[in-house]
């Protein structure tokens, strides 16, 4: 075998790999056998000296590494080390010095490290250290390639010095010397015969709700003819089939396939996650430890990092994981440590910044085996090989087994490997040294096309459509993956990788025998760093900075509970100690904890939101579950606290609750205790639960429970047996009896009229009596201890036990959270899965379905029939294409003097300056620059999809004035993927043709389109297959081309523009979308295209490109020409390194103008291209264009003002239609939605079940139709993600294509709830009307009450759909959802009666309650024409004169006053408050008479619900800015000049 090739090290500083790096693996790496090869080798090498330190006592200890220049240096793998470790032949080994021990103990005083110490001598600064070798952030190609870098200066000497003593003492030899930890880690992987398996099929049928009714029709069809058979178990398909291998320590291993061969579970497997695999078979050894006793034991030493980055978006960088400084220049983010880590909402560190985040944090972690999965996902080039190249040093130092998953490879990325491993549907095509794989192949016959990197090929030989073969070769190639894999089986260099195992097996085991040796207590098990306790105070802590990250939130938070204190406070303004306080003194104590514990509800959204984090920290062994389940307990103590104060000063004073101090603090440490209950509480059901649906289905009826079963609405006395135990495991009745009972002990209740009886001129008091329970015969005054005693059975000596209850409930809730964090795993595996719609899937889809067996590729199936289809008749297919105008246009666009300007902190931030150019038809343009130069920024602008900011200059069609039709006539393919998830993609691309194709087009002809873009886009076999969502539908690539699709659909008669169509794609699929690109590029169409990380081969597809540098300035624009010579030709005019004839020209440049590089010191690239002559020809060649197209011939491209092709009506139609099918096939929200229903109904009816006719009875039928009222707020939770999502995909792709407007999205939203929710609602009425409050109700009344039912119904879909429609996220949304809840429900008399609502409310705000209005048309049916027969406990008694009957004593009274008086025991009267039901309705100010009234007013409410739908989705959506440019004198002034262009035109 020839001497393999590796990346030379010239005479340029830093160019990798350094010496540095390569002493760090001689030394620290397992000892074996250098190949003769290397022992042969006779370049120069570099010598390693340590520094002469005498004028510097501080720089004792430090090492720093000359660097003699060398033609070629090789990094050795663990195999090339000599056997002694000594470094080869040539180099001279680094003398560590150890650290003194007062260093050692300024180290671990400052959490490990010392402070920067300032340099004394000008030489070590003149040499290259091992800091910047290590974090070079440029690599030169190898020798094959040269380089063509620009040599920076990186830090100062103080900082190379202190890195390198501080990464001796972390990493390297000293450490691994005296450090037990280091003795006794595991270090090196091996994997022999590793197999994994899956169940499932890796297609199924779209569920849709006719499932539930014909499930039994197609059971009994399984049963006696074909189809899935009953009971029949999912097949098992193996995922990965028999991988065998060994990644050294210090060594990287770069795993190739294409999305769906197996790459992301075999990365979970090496990293020891097999959660949610059938069966994992074979042996991983780690260090020579089995993979079960690393699970258990030493679960911190392997790390699996996901394709996302996952932080807290609210705290900043160093306080992620408490980065330390060295750590932080390491890897280039120490300018980022103040910067929040940032999200979609909160702005932060750019997308390459959080990459190194990720690294530096797993760094921390010192795992051994360290696993990536396709990290470089929406990288550019540079930022993609800095992030390698950061996992490069890591691995180097930290002397660890690093395994890295990359789609798209570059040269330079490739080169920084050891190994690599080749898979194809699930099968292991190569596993060995990067040097050979290339030769491996070629040898297999196939051929290697010019300019393509080596991963390029690597992957396109499992493609039978890419791959090249060797003349002569044709009929030995192996072809399928099975093939592939037993002609790998079979070579040299399958067994080349088997001595490789086995000697490194042989080195493990003295490394197991070390390791014992060096174990002691401390280390016989590390799965956690810290002790738990301390795992506890260092994630309390970093709550605490997320919370305070994020103190707008939590601000507003305070604010609205301030603002619901202040209006809950003013309802029970001043209760008076008399009768009259009686019943709302109970209610304000009832709101008081109502309201903390729905508060609560908010955690389970963020419970939700945060688990990814979670469970990355759990893999990664930061911390235990458990310690974040205890830290956000922690956390919550002084957070709640301030909001219990808050709210609870402000009601209790208001409310004038008892003044005494005693009495104040114990309601607060009551409520205090309650609400941190309930906090844990949900936290518990979403920790508990797998999905926020799953636990929205809880929430909605544990509420009801909460509420009813407090004992305020249905007093224990009145509770049925089979619900009565609910209130001993209801926390909030403890809380509830304790407050009532803090209250009402002590307090002397006076009775007032209406509540003395009799009353009258005769009347005196020692025959009166008062009509609250508890009072005693001939007593005006009642006892409080014996009103809670008679009305609730409670004690004021239950105070402090009920007090330690709620301890043991809130404990026993942070036990359940803590159980359910530790059980949930992270990064379940499992195969991605296609959905068909029923009756759309291909023949071999159903038959493998039918049969239980594992389909075919359909993707190949697929690939295979077009591409024949394209081959075959490519000349016939071309000449369609651009006969029948699949794309083609005319018309030239240009822009010029483009600024865009957006309010940044206190002042403004360009992000777009004077840029110009333009876009032609036939040519295919690139939109490159590094991560943050503005591509996306320019895009959208000139695509006119601004909505923020302020945007100048010049943007012509064929040199006039952009026309009204131009968003639609042009196609916008976004780099997100959105789509309507429960669409098939057929039926996205006829949407789409469908409303953006003129009107003068005939449908059929629209259809017959998008058929030909489908075989176009080679999807014809996934046509019928719903887009669905990752995981549960298309991949990356299926989706992409849907997205591209759908564009083309629309017929675009402008141009095209697509933002990064190949970003998370593999290679292959790139090169499938660049390929296509270019066939509409050549059938008349003009793209704008944006691109990260093009290979040399991609780049070449392009005919022209915009280069753009930080700050949005165009650094090149022009044609590239053959090889892109006319592009790097300008830059070597103008001072650029000389590009390698080899090199990447997409790489090149950006390398040329420092793209990504913060320590860029070179020409600004901006200046030279504004005073270059090329900048010149392209304004003038701008200036050509428009003069000579402005006077072409018009035609109706760019005179169409219609802004939307087709008219209203067929928007409508359509949106409408698309809403229905989308519910339709969501059955999970239908059947949630009517399970809800359902559930509630029947607890409402066995709550209230069979209710009488006492004084009580009729508060049940009260408390029956308040329980109704409150199953809305989890309804109005269910509904309203449903909503946001319709409109971010509207708001996100259709609204800026003009496909609909606002109008429609809003309507489809709106009219598909309405009869989901008529249909629930009618059960809901089944289920508790003639079970509760209904029974013996005359037709008229059931019928009156469905009706208004029916009309809730609507309302709270409006009044839910209303929050969303102005709340930009489902959290904001579902915040808002209590707060306006209870104000609606405060005001409408069952909290508070009318009678005792303070003056202010009862004038105004009860007749805009809903709810008021809601409620008196339901308890005025209920209660007309009952008789009330009070219980025995309910009578007041009294007696009456002597003389005197009790009608003659009190007949008066009751005729004025109302009620009834009978004859009772011992000569006393008693009296009962209420004769009839209306009697009690009208004490709630509720007439029956008022019924149509009530109906008529809640219409009016629920429509003006909707009217504020429309309006607020209408400012949501654009209105809003539309009238602060009406009302703009600036905006006028545009328009004016606007105005001026056209007629000048």
């Amino acid at each position: 075998m020839s001497d393999p090739e590796r990346p030379p090290l010239d005479d340029l500083p830093g160019t990798w790999p350094s010496t540095s790096a390569n002493s760090f693996r001689q030394q620290y790496m397992a000892p074996s056998q250098l190949r003769s090869s290397d022992q042969q080798n006779s370049h120069a090498t570099p010598t390693f000296q340590p520094v002469n330190a005498a004028n510097s006592s501080s720089m004792n200890e430090a090492t720093v590494i000359s660097n003699v220049s060398s033609e070629e240096t090789r990094v050795p793998s663990g195999a090339d080390s000599p056997p002694d470790g000594t470094p080869p032949a040539g180099t001279e080994a680094v003398d560590h010095v150890d650290l003194s021990e007062d260093e050692d103990s300024d180290i671990e005083s400052s959490g490990g490290f010392a402070p920067i110490k300032p340099s004394a001598t000008k030489e070590s600064s003149s040499r290259p250290s091992l800091y910047q070798s290590l974090t070079r952030r440029q690599t030169s190609r190898s020798d094959r390639q040269g380089s063509y870098l620009t040599p920076q200066a990186s830090h100062s000497a103080e900082d190379q010095v202190e890195i390198e003593r501080l990464m001796s003492r972390i990493f390297g030899k000293n450490r691994q010397e005296h450090s037990e930890e280091e003795k006794t880690r595991h270090v090196g992987l091996v994997f022999k015969d590793l197999t994994v398996k899956g169940a499932g099929l890796g297609a199924a049928l779209q569920p849709t709700l006719g499932d539930i009714f014909l499930g039994l029709p197609r059971l009994i069809q399984g049963l006696v003819g074909k189809g899935p058979k009953i009971g029949q178990k999912p097949p098992i398909r193996t995922i990965v089939n028999k991988f065998t291998g060994c990644v050294r320590p210090g060594e990287m291993l770069l795993v190739l396939g294409r999305p769906g061969s197996g790459c992301s579970t075999f990365l979970k497997v090496l990293a020891n996650q097999r959660y949610g695999y059938e069966s994992v078979d074979g042996d991983v050894t780690y260090g020579g430890t089995d993979a079960k006793t690393m699970g258990k034991h030493y679960r911190g030493e392997v790390v699996y990092n996901p394709e996302d980055d996952l932080h807290y978006a609210t705290i900043s960088v160093k306080n992620t994981k408490e980065f330390l400084r060295v750590v932080a220049k390491l890897f280039w983010i120490e300018h980022t440590l103040a910067t929040k880590v940032g999200d979609e909402f909160v702005r932060g560190v750019s997308g390459g910044e959080k990459k190194r985040v990720s690294i530096a944090e797993a760094m921390i972690t010192k795992a051994s085996i360290q696993c990536w999965d396709n990290s470089t996902r929406g990288l550019d080039a540079s930022t993609a090989l800095e992030y390698v190249q950061s996992l490069r040093s890591l691995t180097n130092m930290a002397h660890i087994s690093t395994s890295v998953a990359l789609y798209q490879a570059g040269e330079s990325l490739y080169d920084l490997f050891d190994k690599v491993v080749l898979i194809d549907e699930g099968r292991c095509l190569y596993y060995g040294s990067t040097d050979d794989a290339a030769a491996y192949f070629e040898d297999l016959g196939f051929s290697r096309p010019a300019r393509w990197t080596t991963a390029d090929f690597l992957t396109s030989v499992t493609d039978e459509h890419e791959r090249e073969v060797k003349p002569g070769f044709e009929d030995r190639i192996p072809r399928s993956a099975e093939q592939f894999e037993q002609v790998y089986r079979k070579s040299e260099m399958f067994q080349q990788n088997l001595r490789d195992i086995g000697d490194f097996e042989r080195e493990t085991e003295e490394q197991r025998k070390q390791r014992l040796e060096a174990q002691t207590k401390a280390t016989k098990e590390r799965n956690y760093t810290l002790p738990f306790y301390k795992q506890v105070i260092a994630v309390t802590k970093r709550q605490f900075l997320i919370m305070f990250g994020d103190q707008q939130s939590l601000i507003g938070k305070w604010g609205g509970i301030l603002f619901q204190a202040l209006i809950v406070g003013s309802l029970f303004y001043n209760l008076p100690p008399t009768s009259a306080g009686v019943f709302p003194r109970g209610g304000v104590l009832f709101f008081m904890l109502l309201f903390n514990a729905l508060l609560a509800l908010a955690e389970l959204t963020s419970a939700f939101v945060s688990r990814p984090i979670m469970l990355k920290h759990k893999s990664f062994s930061f911390h235990r579950p458990a310690a974040y389940a205890i830290a956000q307990t922690v956390v919550d103590v002084p957070l709640v606290l301030i909001q219990v104060l808050i709210f609870d000063i402000v009601v209790y004073f208001m409310s004038g609750l008892a003044r005494t101090a005693s009495q104040f603090f114990i309601s607060v440490i009551f409520l205090f205790i309650m609400t941190m209950s309930m906090y844990s509480f949900f936290r518990a059901l979403g920790s508990l639960t797998k999905s926020l649906d799953i636990a929205s289905r809880f929430t909605g009826i544990s509420i009801q429970v909460l509420i009813v079963y407090t004992g305020y609405l249905i007093p224990p006395s009145k509770m049925h047996p089979w619900f009565k135990w609910l209130i001993w495991i209801n926390p909030v009745q403890y809380g509830f009896e304790g407050l009532m009972a803090n209250e009402f002990t002590g307090l002397n209740i006076q009775c007032e009229p209406p509540f003395v009886v009799p009353q009258g001129p005769q009347a005196s008091p020692q025959y009166q009596s008062c009509t609250i329970q508890g009072s005693q015969p001939g007593k005006i005054t009642v006892d409080g201890a014996d009103y809670i005693q008679t009305a609730y059975t409670y004690s004021r000596s239950h105070l402090w036990r009920n007090f330690g209850i709620i301890i043991a409930f809130w404990l026993f809730f942070v036990f359940l959270t803590i159980v359910g964090m530790e059980i949930q795993k992270p990064n379940a595996g499992g195969g991605a899965v296609t959905i068909f719609k029923r009756g759309r899937a291909p023949k071999s889809v159903e038959r493998a379905m039918e049969k239980g067996s594992t389909p075919e590729d359909e993707e190949k199936v697929a690939a295979a029939g077009d591409e024949k289809l394209i081959e075959n008749d490519s000349s016939g297919s071309e000449a369609e294409l651009t006969a029948k105008g699949v794309a083609k246009n005319e018309s030239i666009f240009t822009y010029q003097n483009v600024n865009y300007t957006i309010p940044y902190e206190k002042g403004e931030r360009k992000l777009l300056n004077d840029v110009q150019g333009y876009v032609r038809p036939g040519k295919l343009t690139a939109l490159m620059g590094a991560s943050g130069a503005g591509k996306t920024t320019l895009l959208n602008t000139i695509a006119q999809r601004i909505n923020f900011g302020v945007v100048k200059g010049d943007f012509l069609v064929d040199g006039r004035p952009l026309p009204k039709s131009f968003q639609r006539a042009t196609g916008f393919a976004e780099q997100m993927d959105v789509h309507e998830p429960t669409a098939t993609v057929r039926e996205a691309l006829r949407f789409s043709a469908l409303l953006r194709q003129p009107a003068e087009v005939p449908l059929e002809e629209k259809y017959d389109y998008c058929e030909r873009i489908i075989n176009l886009l080679e999807m014809r076999d996934i046509a019928g297959a719903t887009i669905g969502k990752t995981g549960a539908g298309l991949n990356q690539e299926q989706r992409k081309r849907v997205t591209i699709g759908v564009e083309l659909a629309s017929k675009p008669e402008l141009l095209m523009f697509l933002d990064e169509p190949t970003s998370g794609l593999d290679s292959a699929a790139a090169f499938n979308i660049i390929r296509f690109l270019r066939k509409l590029a050549d059938s008349g169409q003009a793209i704008l295209c944006t691109i990260h990380q093009p290979s040399a081969v991609l780049f070449e597809y392009f005919d022209e490109l915009l280069l753009l540098k930080s700050g949005g300035r165009v650094v090149y624009h022009g044609s590239l020409g053959k090889d892109s010579r006319e592009m790097i030709s300008y830059f070597e005019r103008n001072g650029a390194r000389k590009c390698p004839p080899d090199a990447n020209p997409a790489e090149y440049m950006l390398d040329a103008i420092g793209a990504g590089n913060p320590d860029y010191r070179g020409q600004d690239w901006g200046d030279v291209w504004a005073a270059s002559p090329e900048h010149n020809q392209r304004s003038e060649e701008i200036q050509s264009m428009n003069d000579e197209r402005r006077h072409a011939k018009t035609n109706s491209k760019t005179d169409d003002d219609r802004e939307y092709a087709m008219p209203i009506s067929t928007q409508l139609r359509a949106v409408v239609n698309r809403s229905f099918v989308s519910y339709w096939r969501d059955p999970d929200y239908i059947v949630g939605k009517t399970l809800l229903h359902i559930v509630t109904g029947l607890f409402n009816t066995f709550t209230f079940y069979h209710i009488g006719d006492s004084q009580i009875d009729q508060q049940s039928r009260l408390f029956s139709i308040f329980m109704t009222l409150t199953i809305s707020p989890p309804l109005i939770q269910q509904l309203q993600p449903k909503y946001l999502n319709f409109r971010q995909i509207y708001q996100s792709r259709e609204a800026n294509s003009k496909i609909y407007s606002w109008l429609a999205f809003t309507t489809g939203a709106v009219l598909v709830e309405l009869p989901y929710s008529i249909v629930a609602g009618t059960i809901y009425f089944c289920c508790w009307w003639w079970g509760a409050v209904g029974r013996y109700r005359t037709s008229f009344e059931d019928g009156y009450t469905w009706m208004l039912l029916m009309l809730f119904e609507i309302y709270y879909i409006g009044f839910g759909q209303m929050i969303a429609s102005f709340s930009p996220n489902e959290l904001l949304a579902s915040l808002l959802v209590p707060i306006f809840f209870l104000f609606v429900v405060s005001f409408c008399g069952v909290v508070v009666p009318y009678a005792s609502l303070p003056y202010f409310w009862r004038s105004w705000m009860y007749w805009l309650s809903p709810f008021h209005w809601l409620l008196e048309g339901f308890l005025g049916v209920a209660t007309h024409g009952r008789r009330v027969a009070c219980a025995s406990s309910e009578f007041a008694r009294f007696a009456p004169p002597p003389g005197q009957t009790c009608q003659s004593y009190a007949g008066a009274y009751i005729a004025q006053a109302g009620g009834y008086v009978q004859d009772g025991a011992n000569g006393l009267c008693e009296f009962c408050q209420y004769a009839t039901g209306d009697e009690f309705a009208a004490s709630f100010n509720v007439f029956y008479s008022r019924k149509w009234l009530d109906y008529g007013v809640f219409w009016a409410f629920s429509g003006f619900n909707f009217a504020m739908v429309f309006f607020c989705s209408w400012l949501y959506l654009g209105g809003f800015k539309k009238i602060r440019s009406a009302l703009s004198p600036a905006a006028r002034k545009q328009r004016k000049e606007s105005a001026r262009l056209n007629e000048k035109a």
